[in-house]
């Protein structure tokens, strides 16, 4: 799997390019495609969100709240990109899901690959082992705060009011993009969170845009609106 990762030494350019008008092309500039482990505990240095108290109970907070404007901080997004490489470099792939945002106001049979989330299954800090759906509803602000600026041209200002997350399993991308795959939408907001729960045992992987796909666009699939494939499943390479 390819994993997009940058060098520490432009951690302080994106600091820079986080909080400029025009950071968004900037900042993905500076990044490049490794074959190697997942690692973004070095891609986040500030501009991005901010953190919040959220709601607590006795495990620690149930969200990683953000104030959705640029130049706030990037804590939100560094710490859930830290505990992100923590919790996959323990549980693998068996701890991800792939992360799908589409737009009712803009294309509603889009779907843009903006990352992955992962959750602890064992070891949690919370008094209970945290769903796929609690993975991405306590992170959900920032999920969406961060795929309108990857793709503000389908995902942000006028088409930022009606934002859906779907999931797909995790590293699945090359299987949903040949519409081998279904996605899921996760609905329910905080009060569907568990009392049990911690933030601290979830994670984000953003995805990061490099070249071409700055301006034409990332990994995106077409579902219908039940994120199952229109079209028939296909082989990559396959002889004519």
């Amino acid at each position: 799997q390819k994993i997009k990762t940058m060098s520490r030494s432009v951690i302080f350019c994106l600091f820079i390019f986080f909080n400029a008008a025009l950071y968004c092309e900037a900042f993905q500039s500076l990044f490049i495609k490794s074959p190697c482990s997942i690692s973004t505990s070095s891609l986040f240095a500030g501009g991005f969100g901010s953190v919040g108290k959220g709601k607590k109970n006795g495990s620690g907070k149930k969200i990683r709240k953000v104030s959705g404007h640029s130049g706030s901080g990037s804590k939100p997004l560094r710490i859930a990109a830290n505990t992100f490489d923590k919790i996959y470099e323990e549980f693998g792939s068996e701890s991800v899901n792939d992360l799908y945002v589409r737009s009712l106001d803009n294309d509603e049979s889009t779907f843009w690959f903006v990352g992955k989330s992962a959750r602890k299954l064992k070891g949690q800090t919370g008094e209970s082992v945290p769903t796929a759906h609690e993975a991405v509803i306590s992170q959900k602000r920032l999920i969406l705060e961060y795929a309108k600026t990857l793709r503000p041209q389908n995902l942000g200002g006028p088409f930022s009011k009606r934002l859906e997350v779907w999931i797909a399993p995790g590293n699945s991308e090359m299987d949903t993009a040949q519409n081998k795959v279904a996605l899921e939408k996760v609905d329910g907001g905080v009060s569907d969170i568990s009392d049990t729960f911690s933030v601290n045992d979830v994670g984000y992987n953003p995805e990061i845009y490099v070249g071409d796909e700055v301006k034409d666009g990332g990994l995106r699939v077409k579902r219908d609106s039940e994120g199952r494939p229109v079209k028939a499943a296909f082989e990559i390479n396959a002889s004519a």
